[in-house]
């Protein structure tokens, strides 16, 4: 999946991945921070890997062996924050 950043640079802020699978709730799956750095849910760094292309501007999630519990709608979120530290 890709995310095309608008209004800001990847640099800046942290920008998380979640998504929601219908009938349930969001899950957070992990965010980038501006340094570059990434932390993901527990459940998710197994299979799900977050890259950027600062470049392009353009935020990434690769899912390795998608499974049926996958489904759901993604969405990518700018956080008010550049890293872990502020």
């Amino acid at each position: 999946l890709s995310c095309q950043i608008s209004g800001y640079a990847l640099t800046d802020y942290g920008t998380v991945w979640i998504r929601h699978p219908p009938g349930k709730a969001m899950e957070w799956i992990g965010i980038i921070w501006g340094s570059g750095s990434i932390d993901s849910g527990n459940s998710f760094k197994s299979r799900f890997t977050i890259s950027r292309d600062t470049g392009r501007n353009e935020l990434y999630l690769d899912i390795s062996s998608l499974q049926t519990e996958d489904t759901a709608v993604y969405y990518c979120a700018k956080t008010d924050t550049v890293d872990q530290f502020s």
